[in-house]
């Protein structure tokens, strides 16, 4: 069974699930994508090398004479590195605003072509309003979730990895705390996602009904008037508003009660006082505690952009979800490429039709008319009586 009109894009994409089909749209900006990792390595990698000059410049001050040239190269030496680092994270926030509008740009395209390539069965059946929403919000989501939310995600896991790597320059046992944190978050991460995941569903779900309805009564605001339905409308709006605030309410609730939070100030202390005790023993100098607990600070940026980024993700692939639910929807017309054809004669022909919007409920029963080329046929009657 084939769709009454097939349109064809000019890419390829796999719609065999929500984040399959994203990927197979990002994967078609393979430099850009290039541009993002490699600036959001640099910036991590450059934003740990303040702590590390920072200790360096400190040990140098406490040495006796005080070192003043090693204190001047770590001063030019962040001087240059944070010079760098602005400019790979101009090219990275480029590169991910780049790929977000290219990819709402696809998505609305192939969303479009699929709607245009529907039957009219198809398009009678579905809410206007819910479509609009899915068009229009859901897209712009799928936006947001590339940039800002997979944007930041990435550079959270390059943060998360330098003080992995630099720890072990100080000595080996100071990665016990980041080694600490690094676990714990991904396993409290793993179960944020499992918990957030349907909670934002029911966000992006909870808002198209309200759309779709709303959408409905504006459009049939004649009807509504006519059979007397303002108070049920506004009812059944303050209703599904009040579903889309608890649906937000119970997203905020979750994000607040985010255990990485937690783990960050534990880890901390914990690393703090680990430094102080090799300090003690002469294992490190002073000024390697300074740079260790600077090192430690980088898990502040994945913790705190976590309770944003992770929620956009996770509303972007919701989004993509609904997109590709409408774009699957089929119904029974098919092409019928092997039907009937002949010259159109302007003729029209009811033969016993029988009509309703539920089963059991016939509006319509056994009309028969035919309308010759020409004709012109008025039908009448009052609101909600069948005309359409």
């Amino acid at each position: 069974m084939m769709q009454e009109f097939t349109a064809n894009l000019d890419f390829t994409t796999d719609p065999r699930s929500p984040q399959r089909w994203l990927f197979s749209h990002i994967s078609h900006h393979k430099l850009a994508l290039l541009i993002m990792f490699i600036g959001a390595f640099g910036n991590a990698a450059l934003a740990a090398a303040i702590p590390v000059y920072i200790g360096i410049a400190f040990d140098a001050v406490l040495a006796t004479p005080t070192d003043m040239r090693a204190v001047s190269v770590a001063a030019w030496g962040i001087i240059i590195s944070q010079a760098v680092r602005a400019v790979l994270q101009l090219g990275r926030n480029f590169s991910s605003a780049l790929i977000g509008e290219r990819l709402e740009r696809d998505i609305r395209q192939e969303l479009y072509l699929s709607l245009l390539g529907k039957s009219m069965t198809f398009h009678d059946l579905q809410p206007v309003g819910d479509t609009m929403a899915r068009a229009t919000n859901d897209v712009h989501e799928v936006n947001l979730m590339l940039n800002p939310g997979i944007n930041l995600v990435v550079g959270s896991a390059n943060f998360m990895m330098m003080p992995l790597l630099l720890a072990p320059r100080y000595d080996w046992a100071l990665l016990l705390a980041p080694g600490f944190f690094v676990v714990t978050y991904i396993l409290a991460l793993i179960h944020y996602l499992g918990v957030l995941n349907p909670v934002t569903e029911g966000v992006r779900e909870t808002f198209g009904r309200m759309n779709s309805r709303l959408a409905e009564a504006i459009d049939g605001i004649e009807l509504v008037k006519g059979d007397a339905q303002e108070e049920q409308e506004i009812d059944l709006f303050a209703q599904n508003a009040g579903a889309y605030r608890d649906s937000a309410v119970a997203q905020g609730k979750l994000e607040a009660r985010f255990l990485p939070l937690l783990l960050l100030g534990i880890t901390q202390a914990a690393g703090f006082t680990h430094a102080l005790i090799l300090a003690g023993n002469g294992r490190i100098a002073v000024g390697d505690v300074i740079a260790y607990m600077g090192l430690l600070s980088l898990f502040g940026f994945p913790t705190f952009i976590s309770l944003m980024a992770y929620s956009r993700v996770s509303l972007g692939i919701a989004g993509a979800r609904r997109i590709l639910e409408l774009m699957q929807s089929e119904t029974t017309l098919d092409e019928n490429s092997a039907g009937r054809q002949q010259p159109l004669r302007g003729q029209v022909e009811f033969e016993q039709v029988t009509f309703g919007y539920v089963a059991g409920g016939d509006v319509l029963k056994n009309v028969s008319f035919s309308v010759k080329p020409g004709m012109t046929v008025a039908i009448v009657g009052q609101t909600g009586s069948g005309k359409s």
